[in-house]
């Protein structure tokens, strides 16, 4: 018998019932290229049996942090009751989970980031990683999990559907979340190469004809067709990758990519520039983790700034945006280093905290960054 993904059956069979009820269905996502992605594949399987989504959502990681946030909470509570659908964040929303249900929603985590020691209480979860999944494969981006969900949902429902428009997008996810490219994540990558090349989706081709994207594989995908869908931003809870990759008209499409790439250029600079001061910051010191602050540094740019200082220096890297009263920040740890097992370790300093092994997120009150910093050091002077 075929190991399907826990819950699966379970969510299948709810989403179903929203669609024949016509339901509210509200779909949030994470901002990053696996966030969008996962959204607009799921938006299409509904839309394809027949349902509508009532609202999108992606939080301004900038103003809002990561995950599900109480801003959000508040500006959707006008359209509860409704199915409310998360998709690659969530799992470290408590509180969140627990006033979204308090205000109508129905909350279904699909997740892939690494479980934490308390659950929030969704009513359904899907993520490979949770305790009593059988599925083999733990290491899909959130998009490759939920590409699975939508095929089975289109299946179950007798509904043919062209797959490969939903493959170029997990193919993408895949790289941009640098997921290992083994099994199931390599069959899916290859498959949605194939399909990129023969794309329909005029936003991609947009983006293939202005940075000519010849088809030359996986590197080439991570130089050209990445980094401009890393470089939107949420405007007004709608993230700009989401409102080109979904945009159906050639010329309106082009306009987009041609703006996608422009901020791709800004964001090179600013990356640069906090390289540069992160390097100045730790220049004399000989401590054994790398965590710095600065309020000129934007969040989303943390992450790439941390990869950088963290494959120079051989060390964990947490960098965080100093802001009035916290601090949310990004983590990169090189081989052997677990930053979320580092941050479950030090808990009770944080106030959300999650994501991969060797790339996690984190946000704490400024009072507790010392004792954090202090607690991470004895952390991986131990392991």
């Amino acid at each position: 018998m075929e190991k399907k993904f826990k819950n699966l059956d379970k969510v299948i069979n709810r989403v179903l019932t929203a669609i024949a009820n016509k339901e509210k269905i509200i779909l949030y996502g994470d901002s990053d290229p696996d966030g969008v992605s996962s959204v607009i594949i799921f938006k299409e399987a509904i839309e394809a049996l027949g349902g509508k989504i009532n609202a999108f959502f992606f939080p301004d990681r900038e103003k809002e942090g990561y995950g599900i946030n109480k801003t959000a909470l508040n500006i959707l509570k006008s359209k509860a009751p409704a199915l409310f659908i998360v998709f690659d964040c969530g799992l470290g929303n408590i509180e969140e989970v627990d006033m979204a249900k308090k205000m109508g929603f129905e909350v279904i985590i699909i997740d892939h980031h690494e479980p934490l020691p308390k659950k929030p209480n969704a009513s359904l979860i899907i993520n490979p990683k949770q305790k009593g999944d059988l599925y083999p494969f733990k290491t899909f981006a959130c998009a490759g999990v939920v590409y699975k969900i939508a095929k089975a949902l289109l299946s179950s429902a007798g509904k043919k559907h062209k797959l490969e428009s939903f493959l170029e997008l997990v193919a993408i996810a895949t790289i941009s979340d640098q997921m290992p490219i083994e099994a199931d994540n390599k069959k899916l990558i290859n498959d949605g190469l194939l399909s990129l090349n023969l794309t329909e989706r005029p936003a991609l081709k947009a983006l293939i004809k202005l940075t000519k994207y010849t088809g030359n594989g996986i590197d080439e995908i991570r130089q050209k067709i990445v980094p401009p869908l890393n470089a939107s931003n949420a405007k007004d809870h709608l993230n700009d990758a989401f409102i080109f990759l979904i945009e159906k008209n050639k010329g309106k499409a082009e306009k987009l990519a041609r703006l996608l790439m422009k901020k791709q250029e800004i964001r090179k600079k600013e990356i640069k520039r906090i390289n540069e001061e992160t390097e100045f910051k730790i220049a004399s010191s000989e401590e054994s983790i790398i965590f710095e602050g600065d309020k000129s540094w934007p969040l989303v740019l943390l992450g790439p700034v941390g990869s950088k200082v963290c494959q120079k220096h051989n060390k964990p890297v947490f960098l965080y945006r100093h802001l009035k009263k916290e601090s949310p920040g990004a983590v990169r740890t090189p081989i052997g280093c677990d930053g979320v097992k580092a941050m479950v370790s030090c808990r009770k300093y944080l106030g959300i905290y999650g994501g991969h092994p060797k790339a996690a997120g984190f946000r704490l009150k400024n009072e507790n960054l010392k004792d954090f910093k202090k607690c991470l050091i004895k952390y991986f002077k131990n392991n």
